[in-house]
């Protein structure tokens, strides 16, 4: 797998296929998945209004692959932090990390996952990441609260029924019969006029 700079650059060169740049996008997907890869593409593909034929709007792959930056770009400072730190203790013989924070997770699907593919956070995901990990900095605990949308968690160890954000983090158990079903509809983009309602 390459790395998320080279791909977004794939995404944004206007002198490839389509196709191919589709398939970059979902390259920079796995490195930035905020709320799991699943559920961060359904968003993309509403936010920017990714087309069912790629053709109609080419743009909409360099409109996604922007927003995933702008997420990027909010947790890459607390990932080196994070990484020199550990860097520090290591030194000093604390080998294991007594609390690994939400960025410390394959594509950084633990800092707001979400289960349903089709619910999560409606706001652009820097926002959502810059909230999450302000709400993590202050000491508020996805035990009390929900940290993507800040509401009181009154049920702990299920979904945010507002957000769709789960506390488990990719641990989450959540199945419903027609999840693959969904998926492959999300991934051909045929939403129809859901994609519309969703992202306006």
């Amino acid at each position: 797998m390459t790395s998320f700079p080279a791909q977004a650059n794939r995404v944004r060169d206007s002198t490839l296929p389509p196709q191919r740049r589709l398939y970059a996008l979902r390259e920079c997907t796995l490195h930035c998945a905020p709320y799991g890869f699943r559920a961060t593409w359904h968003h993309l593909v509403v936010s920017a209004r990714i087309p069912r034929r790629l053709a109609d709007d080419p743009d909409a792959l360099v409109r996604a692959a922007d927003e995933l930056q702008r997420a990027r770009d909010v947790v890459m400072p607390q990932v080196q932090e994070y990484a020199e730190r550990r860097r520090r203790e290591k030194a000093v013989g604390m080998r294991a990390p007594q609390a690994p924070p939400p960025w410390n997770s394959w594509g950084w699907c633990g800092i707001a996952y979400c289960p349903d593919p089709e619910h999560h956070p409606a706001g652009p995901l820097a926002t959502v990441v810059q909230g999450v990990l302000n709400r993590y900095t202050a000491g508020i605990t996805v035990d009390t609260h929900c940290l993507a949308c800040g509401i009181e968690r009154r049920r702990p160890g299920r979904a945010c029924p507002t957000c769709g954000v789960h506390p488990d983090g990719p641990a989450a158990r959540w199945r419903v019969p027609s999840t693959e079903e969904r998926w492959r509809r999300i991934w051909r983009r045929d939403l129809g006029n859901r994609s519309e309602t969703l992202a306006s």
